[in-house]
């Protein structure tokens, strides 16, 4: 017999607020401060799919945001620019009824595919016909904060990050935090001249104006200065007992003073000290190995993360990756300023 699937603006129904409230598997993604982040930013339409009636109880829910783009197409994408975003389900079957709705709504719809993200195993998608493919994995770290400080500190590799640790407070850092237009601005100097080493263009600073305003005293950035010059900066986002390492940047020349392990050390004090269980390190491809290596050495057994695509679009991966090649070379020759207008008009072409 076939399931009803109903769809919800999670950004106007109190009921998808209640399910991500008491759900084991919500993040700070599923918030709707980051689902109206995404709306203003880059005009995206949130929606969820639910088994549950309108006039019922929400009690599972998958997130989409809906990105039409002349440029790249039309999909939906669960969630886009977010580290992970499980399905709001407790059973297989939940979980199977929508995606096999939307596998059948893709055939009326102008999506070129839907995608999801599953940490660990597949929940069902490659069973019984549903024809999900894995597209690209990721790992994520996640620091268990039930510890002792002194455990914690003992916990974390010892030449590359306690040495640093202490390499910093030896070296007479500053640092300042909170959500100031000061120090926002500081943040995204560092940001644009960290992607532009990366030969990347930035996220647009209207982005990160948005995260302030509707995720407010959950979010913190800090900014560490030596001499009163900012050398590096992270932002944190908390929701219930987690905190999410969302950010992190540095000017290269300052990296011998170990100022970012110095600023995630003290947000991980702040975290414990606010009732905080773990803190989330972030998404990290399997390709980027140094950045694997630093985050190993916080949290040494990371958990994995894979993103499923229906219909499969392998062919679609490939020429993104050689178009990615030839505009990185590209973003190269620019100096900050286009880059900067570079990321405001491409960013919500490619969530």
């Amino acid at each position: 017999m076939a399931v009803r699937i109903h769809q919800v603006d999670p950004t106007t129904d109190a009921r998808w607020k209640g399910l991500v409230g008491r759900h084991p598997s919500a993040s700070v993604f599923h918030s709707v401060g980051w689902l109206q982040a995404l709306r203003r930013t880059y005009r995206y339409e949130p929606v969820v799919f639910t088994t549950s009636p309108p006039t019922s109880e929400l009690e599972n829910g998958l997130v989409f945001c809906r990105i039409d783009s002349w440029l790249t197409g039309s999909r939906l994408v669960s969630l886009p620019f977010s580290d992970h975003c499980e399905p709001l389900c407790e059973s297989r079957e939940d979980l199977d009824s929508l995606i096999r709705s939307l596998e059948t709504a893709l055939k009326h719809e102008k999506w070129k595919y839907l995608e999801v993200c599953l940490a660990d195993g597949n929940f069902g998608l490659t069973d019984n016909g549903v024809g999900f493919l894995p597209v690209a994995t990721y790992f994520t770290h996640v620091l268990d904060l039930s510890p002792a400080v002194e455990d914690l500190y003992r916990g974390l590799h010892k030449d590359c990050v306690q040495r640093r640790i202490q390499r910093a407070e030896r070296g007479g850092l500053v640092e300042r935090y909170g959500r100031s237009d000061n120090l926002l601005q500081d943040f995204y100097e560092l940001f644009v001249s960290t992607r532009q080493r990366h030969c990347l263009p930035p996220i647009p600073y209207a982005w990160f104006k948005n995260l302030i305003c509707f995720q407010g005293q959950g979010l913190e950035i800090r900014v560490a200065y030596k001499d009163e010059i900012p050398i590096s900066a992270i932002l944190t986002l908390q929701f219930k007992d987690t905190v999410y390492y969302k950010y992190g940047c540095s000017e290269a020349r300052f990296n011998y003073f170990g100022a970012t392990p110095w600023l995630l050390w003290r947000a991980i004090l702040t975290a414990k000290s606010n009732g905080a269980v773990k803190f989330d390190m972030g998404r990290t491809e399997t390709g980027n190995a140094g950045l694997l290596t630093f985050k190993n050495h916080w949290v040494p057994r990371p958990r994995r993360l894979v993103y499923w695509r229906f219909p499969d679009c392998s062919s679609l991966n490939l020429v993104a990756g050689r178009k990615l090649r030839i505009a990185k070379h590209v973003f190269s020759c620019m100096p900050k300023n286009v880059l900067k207008v570079t990321g405001r008009l491409v960013y919500r072409h490619i969530g």
